[in-house]
């Protein structure tokens, strides 16, 4: 395992950096994304196998994390699974090949981007800037998901929902999204979104009746165009629905995108 990076100011005073880990095998690839997020001003720390991501997560409390999906060991759909129940970090999975992002397809990845290999660093950064221009999900103080083991971080039970008249609420049918305390609920239940599935649930249910076109949740949701993007909502479309329950909410409309089901 490999750190980097510390800041300071001209008064000589450190400053609070972001923090990035790198799961990585390859040893090129992890020292091109290394140097591309430590130019971003992250403080990097690099692995080499999934466990050892785990492992690390539970002290490092990063802010992003790159995750190859063809680890040694464990691969990453599994240790993207395991993190999420430690961190709630942006997590860029970075594949093989174009066509394996069509094998995530369904899977219950918890990555909020997808990213084909070769990519350009140019490519990279853009993603990162894109995704910190997202609110994190669980914010816990400055935004950062409570250290394992720290008993006063233990979160509360969810509370019924009930939104301060400024916040925006929206309805459909059986769910309620309290848009700035970033909480959804299907009847009296909450939902256990990602920031993704969160912010896809949002747009539809601002405009219900409107059918939107992968392209334009890419751009909406993600602030991204590539052409090549529109598998990630298919999907996270597909893990939402999951989440969603019983019954046809979210509707795909053949040919076009989806919008909310008619009630």
């Amino acid at each position: 395992m490999s750190v980097t990076g510390s800041m300071t100011n001209g008064s000589g005073t450190t400053t609070e950096e972001r923090r990035a880990l790198v799961v990585e095998d390859d040893e090129d690839i992890r020292a091109l994304i290394e140097l591309s997020l430590q130019s971003q001003g992250f403080a990097v720390t690099t692995v080499d196998n999934g466990l050892a991501g785990v492992e690390t997560i539970r002290t490092l409390d990063p802010d992003l994390v790159t995750l190859d999906l063809g680890l040694p060991g464990i691969d990453g759909i599994e240790t993207c699974r395991r993190m999420r129940e430690l961190t709630d970090a942006y997590v860029i999975m970075i594949t093989a090949r174009d066509e394996e992002i069509d094998k995530l397809l369904g899977l219950e990845t918890g990555a909020d981007d997808f990213l084909a290999k070769p990519f350009s660093v140019r490519e990279l950064k853009a993603r990162v800037n894109v995704l910190f221009r997202r609110p994190r999900r669980l914010p816990v103080g400055e935004g950062r998901a409570p250290a394992t083991g720290d008993p006063a971080a233990t979160p509360p039970a969810p509370a019924a929902p009930a939104a301060p008249p400024s916040h925006e609420v929206l309805d459909h049918g059986p769910l309620r999204v309290d848009v700035d305390g970033r909480r959804a609920f299907r009847d009296d239940t909450e939902l256990t979104l990602t920031r993704t599935e969160f912010d896809l649930l949002t747009e539809l249910m601002r405009s219900p009746a409107r059918v939107w076109s992968r392209e334009s949740l890419l751009r909406s949701v993600w602030g991204t165009e590539w052409a090549t993007d529109t598998h990630l909502v298919e999907v996270h479309m597909g893990n939402l629905r999951r989440k969603l329950g019983a019954g046809r909410l979210i509707h795909t409309v053949r040919g076009v995108g989806y919008r909310m089901e008619a009630l």
